[in-house]
Formats: structure tokens, C-alpha cells, sequence
């Protein structure tokens, strides 16, 4: 229980997995398995009870750099946390692969790649550089589901 351990250290709890909103039809997985990969699909800020964290808007206008950079960390958290509900085990993400972050942005706002980095510096801290570091892509958006601020998705690879 590597990683839970480091979670701890860290201070870090992690919130319930994430809850669709009732008028959602979720027709997919959070995570889908397959082989030594699991794809996670485009997750948002959540509370702690996992339901979608109440902030939303377009960073630029309504939502600071600074409050999204913590969306985004607010995201990798629910990504955690239904990690560890599918797999059981966080130990068994070996790495962390590919990331897509997707931005509610106002018009100008450019910066894309700070905010996701609220993501990127939360998983490198829990799993280290070597297992942590991915690649990745920061994108602005003119929306995102339900107005939240910050989506994100990966792949990692897993031990079976």
C-alpha cells in the first residue's frame, strides 16, 4: 500500500468516487481495464462526497488562474479516487502515460498549461517523478459539461 501510505503523508484524503448528477445518462465507465492499460474518462472537480464540486464558470472571466490550478488538483483527486475503486489497489498504477487536460476558457485567456499543471504537480507528488511524469496536452475550450472550470482524462498502465 505504497501509494496509500504516501497519500497520508502527504495529508491527502481523497473523496468519494465520483457521482453522475441525477439528470446525467451516464452510458460508460469512469475507468475502463483493459490489459495492462486503464483509461479514464474525462472526469471534473468533485466534493468530497464525489458528487461535481459546485464551480464552474470560464477561467478568465469569473474563475481565477489560481482557482482552476486547484480545480484541476481538485480533479486528479476524483481521478484517484475512482482508480482505487476500479483497481482496488493504487499500487497497481505502475505509471502514468498520457493526460488530456481541457480548459473553460474565457476569449484571450491562454494559459492552459498552468492550470492543468494543478493536475500534473498533484500525481508527481503522490507517485514520483519517474512514475508520475506524463505525457500531456493542455487545450482551451468554449465549454465544458455542467460549466465546470477544468476536464481531465488519462491512461496509465497497471500491474495486473
Amino acid at each position: 500500500m505504497k501509494i496509500e501510505a504516501r497519500l497520508k503523508e502527504l495529508n491527502i484524503t481523497l473523496p468519494e468516487p465520483t457521482k453522475a448528477p441525477p439528470t446525467f445518462r451516464q452510458t460508460f465507465p469512469f475507468v475502463r481495464v483493459h490489459g495492462d492499460r486503464a483509461y479514464v474518462s474525462g472526469h471534473g472537480p468533485t466534493m468530497a462526497d464525489g458528487s461535481i464540486a459546485k464551480f464552474s464558470g470560464k477561467v478568465g472571466v469569473g474563475v481565477t488562474q489560481d482557482e482552476a490550478y486547484e480545480a484541476a488538483r481538485m480533479t486528479g483527486l476524483a481521478i484517484i479516487a475512482d482508480l482505487k475503486q476500479e483497481l482496488g489497489d493504487l499500487d497497481r498504477v505502475e505509471k502514468w502515460l498520457k493526460v488530456l487536460g481541457m480548459v473553460n476558457t474565457a476569449p484571450g485567456f491562454t494559459n492552459m498549461p498552468a492550470v492543468i499543471n494543478g493536475f500534473s504537480d498533484l500525481i508527481i507528488e503522490v507517485w514520483g517523478k519517474d512514475a508520475g511524469k506524463h505525457a500531456r496536452s493542455a487545450v482551451g475550450l468554449a465549454e465544458l459539461p455542467f460549466g465546470i472550470p477544468v476536464e481531465i482524462e488519462a491512461e496509465v498502465i497497471i500491474r495486473p
